[in-house]
């Protein structure tokens, strides 16, 4: 395993459980565009890592909207061609949509879980996952499945985010919530989005899996909270309606919800860039295996 800049350790926060095929796809749709734009600078330097082909085919786990797998299908046409998975059946149907608008035709969606999903064009050249892969319930049986899924000696890459420290998005988020509401302690190496921080961790469950050689590399850069030129105001409605924040805040009444909305509208504007947004510090690990 070749590990970059890494570092691990701290747990991040208890997050609320993800019900990906209901309400958070639901959340994640209804704030599309705010989403892929704060995450796009991290899924473009996985999509340069990964350095497809013509005449490849892929699979997009956790494809969300469309928005990598139809970049993959453009790259990998005309020979090439890319198939989308997502849980949520909200997801998938934009991502059809976006598909057919977009005149693509190298490219298809199906919704179900990738840790049981049968295909039968597999095996498959590569697997590629921007945030789709730190959801399993049991991440080693489920990447031994997809592990079945590539033809032997194709790759996968995964973008997972690395600890919540060097997270500075979400950290301070968190520390607003804790001001103002009991937040349980994390579980270490569970379901959610900072599962795989712990890069030995990770490691065991692609050697667990049939993975080899492993490698990683840490991208760090700016996201835009509540998407590009987002005013802090506008990152605090995204972050109510989208994010752990809103859900760990909603049931606490409205005077709560208040004075956490404004705490958070005050580091959002120490972070705002006029043009750009709410930029704040994120750091990912960029990760590829071999099957």
């Amino acid at each position: 395993m070749s590990i970059d800049n890494g570092n691990s350790g701290l747990q991040g926060e208890e997050m609320v459980p993800e019900d990906w095929a209901g309400d958070m796809g639901l959340k994640w749709l209804a704030s599309l565009s705010l989403f892929e734009e704060m995450i796009a600078p991290i899924g473009d330097a996985l999509l340069a890592r990964a350095d497809y082909q013509s005449g490849e085919t892929v699979i997009d786990l956790g494809c969300g909207g469309g928005a990598t797998t139809l970049t993959i299908a453009e790259t990998v046409a005309p020979a090439g061609n890319v198939l989308g998975v997502d849980i949520s059946p909200d997801l998938v149907a934009a991502a059809k949509e976006r598909a057919e608008t977009d005149g693509a035709e190298n490219i298809d969606f199906i919704c179900a879980d990738a840790a049981t999903v049968q295909l039968a064009d597999a095996p498959y050249d590569r697997l590629f996952s921007r945030f789709g892969s730190m959801f399993f319930e049991d991440p080693v049986s489920a990447f031994s499945h997809l592990h079945g899924l590539l033809r032997n000696g194709g790759r996968i890459d995964l973008a997972v985010w690395g600890p919540p420290r060097d997270n500075l998005w979400m950290m301070e988020m968190m520390g607003v919530v804790r001001n103002h509401v009991e937040v349980p302690p994390a579980v270490p190496r569970a379901p959610g989005p900072f599962a795989f921080e712990d890069l030995v961790y990770l490691g065991e469950i692609m050697d667990g899996s049939g993975f080899t050689d492993m490698e990683v590399v840490a991208y760090e850069g700016l996201q835009p909270v509540g998407g590009a030129g987002a005013t802090p105001e506008k990152a605090v409605e995204f972050a109510l309606a989208s994010l752990a924040f809103g859900r760990l805040l909603s049931d606490k009444g409205e005077s709560i919800v208040k004075k956490a909305s404004n705490d958070l509208a005050d580091i959002f504007a120490r972070h705002h860039v006029p043009g750009q947004g709410v930029m704040m510090p994120g750091k990912a690990w960029l990760v590829s295996a071999v099957a």
